[in-house]
C-alpha cells in the first residue's frame, strides 16, 4: 500500500474491493491505538 496512484485512468471507476479487505482495514482501524505524550506518538495494536 505504500505506492500511491495519482493518475485517474478509465479503468479506476471499476474497481470494487473485497469484502474480506474491508474487513481486515475496518477491523484493523479498530484494534489500532495511538497514544500521545508529549511530542511523543505510541502505536499499538490491540489483541
Amino acid at each position: 500500500m505504500a505506492k500511491l496512484y495519482t493518475e485517474y485512468s478509465s479503468e479506476m471507476k471499476d474497481l470494487q474491493p473485497k469484502k474480506e479487505s474491508v474487513e481486515f482495514l475496518l477491523n484493523y482501524s479498530k484494534a489500532l491505538k495511538i497514544i500521545k505524550y508529549k511530542e511523543l506518538k505510541f502505536q499499538t495494536l490491540l489483541n
